[in-house]
């Protein structure tokens, strides 16, 4: 078990994200760009809009690397990936209260316990693709 899910299950976190590298994921949004582009008889992708949670395991510059690198001669070469980021959102398991947990500081802010559930922050998609 990777070493953030030991510390989630210690914290009494319930998560849904399976684990995710960067690299498969990468290569999933080069081919559903792709796709889309040929769909869209498109000389070129231009844009990527990508939605990331707060708590979410991938990391922008590993993602922005990969691509760089596998989109190269295709029609998404020099397409820009775009980042926006969903705060994280918990649920206490005790009180039921939902809150945005501080940085590393996941203390129920209405009973101080430590159980949660994640309600938002480990999302992943693709929003919009931009063509020409």
């Amino acid at each position: 078990m990777p070493p953030h899910r030991l510390v989630e299950r210690q914290l009494g976190i319930q998560s849904k994200q399976s684990d995710m590298h960067e690299l498969p994921i990468t290569q999933s949004l080069l081919e559903i760009a792709l796709r889309h582009a040929k769909q869209a008889n498109a000389k070129r992708v231009t844009d990527l809009h990508i939605v990331m949670g707060e708590l979410a395991t991938m990391v922008d510059d590993s993602i922005q690397f990969y691509w760089d690198i596998i989109a190269e001669g295709t029609l998404a070469q020099g397409a820009t990936l775009h980042f926006r980021r969903v705060p994280a959102e918990l649920q206490c398991m005790a009180c039921f209260t939902k809150y945005n947990p501080k940085e590393k500081e996941l203390v129920c802010p209405n009973c101080g316990s430590v159980g949660a559930k994640i309600i938002a922050g480990e999302e992943f998609s693709l929003e919009a693709i931009d063509v020409d």
